[in-house]
């Protein structure tokens, strides 16, 4: 049986929720925010909406309660056509598969397709989080958890700007200092992952170094680089290219598809997380090796995500079988969590195979 198919069953056994709001993501200025997909094959719509025609030869086989890939791609391009949610953020490419491949995708607009490079922003602490995992895999009682959960201390940063490689930004101004009184509670900033990244001997490295030495790890065929040494919202990427990444985490190939959500972060100070002292957003997530779980009480539906400030969106949903980018460049403010409510009515549509209004 197609695993494409398999993987489907799975996902329907998980109760869809409904759209919730988005954790934020870093500040600054650009580009210094903490900071082989689906190609369309489609119609041309009402101006110049693009929507994919194509699927696979299982689109019309049953997959759980009459639901077919046919319905659930329908669904998930109404909602891009009409919620409100998307509609507000045109133009922007989507996209949402497996790990074998894309099984629906779009776009609002002309201008960003699965090709269209953007700067990722925040999406590249997962990739950091992914190459840190990967790397230690034989053994992780190495990995700094800390670090990975922006809970070092590292609680300063501001911007690689004028910097060239990793320890040059981590010297720069007072993205370096230690606030010893804050190590063990989750603070949001980039300061954590550079820090990290000297440690793990990486800080002589270039942007073109970092892109070499993240391919050696996480695959070669993975294109995503660098526009600034800042491991925590320094690269560029595309649609596809992020896609291929996400696959290789949903097929088990890189190590992090078991530790997804670990050692999880709270994220939103108050009775329930007195310890947090800075997040981006105002939903109770928590927070993950370079990701965020998606699972505020009454709202969240478990997703792993973590949308940047330009409004590039990569997910994974909560049952590990479906992924999801939304890509965009957009940078007025709120332009990820933006992206992040438009994606998972995306998210929910297709799981639901109700489009949602």
């Amino acid at each position: 049986m197609n695993s494409r198919f398999v993987c489907l069953v799975a996902c329907l056994l998980v109760v869809a929720c409904g759209p919730v709001a988005a954790p934020g993501v870093d500040g600054g200025t650009e580009p210094e925010r903490d900071a082989g997909g689906l190609a369309d094959s489609g119609t041309t719509m009402d101006a110049g909406v693009m929507v994919d025609a194509g699927l696979t030869p299982d689109a019309g086989l049953a997959t759980d309660g009459g639901l077919t890939l046919a319905i659930r791609a329908a669904a998930a391009r109404q909602t891009a056509l009409s919620n409100p949610l998307c509609t507000a953020i045109e133009p922007f490419y989507w996209e949402i598969g497996d790990a074998d491949g894309g099984l629906v995708s779009g776009a609002r607009g002309t201008m960003f397709g699965a090709d269209t490079e953007v700067p990722i922003a925040s999406a590249s602490k997962w990739v950091f989080g992914a190459y840190v995992v990967e790397r230690l895999k034989a053994d992780l009682t190495q990995l700094d958890v800390n670090a990975l959960t922006m809970r070092a201390g590292y609680s300063s940063f501001t911007s690689c700007a004028g910097t060239t490689t990793v320890a040059t930004c981590h010297l720069s101004g007072m993205n370096g200092v230690l606030t010893p009184a804050n190590v063990g509670r989750f603070d949001y900033g980039g300061g954590h992952f550079q820090k990290y990244g000297v440690d793990l001997g990486i800080g002589a490295m270039t942007n073109a170094m970092l892109e070499t030495e993240f391919q050696r790890v996480l695959g070669a065929e993975l294109t995503l680089g660098f526009n600034s040494p800042q491991l925590a919202g320094g690269m560029n990427g595309t649609a596809a290219g992020y896609a291929r990444l996400l696959r290789k985490i949903l097929s088990g190939s890189l190590e992090i598809k078991a530790h997804l959500g670990e050692n999880a972060a709270c994220t939103l100070r108050g009775p329930s997380c007195p310890t947090a002292l800075g997040s981006p957003g105002g939903e109770a997530m928590h927070y993950s090796y370079g990701h965020w779980v998606e699972d505020a009480p009454g709202v969240g539906d478990g997703a792993f995500s973590s949308a940047g400030a330009f409004g590039f969106y990569p997910w994974i949903d909560a049952t590990k079988t479906l992924y999801g980018v939304v890509s965009r460049r957009e940078i007025s403010g709120g332009a990820g969590m933006d992206s992040l409510e438009c994606g998972r009515q995306l998210r929910k549509a297709f799981v639901t195979g109700v489009a949602q209004p």
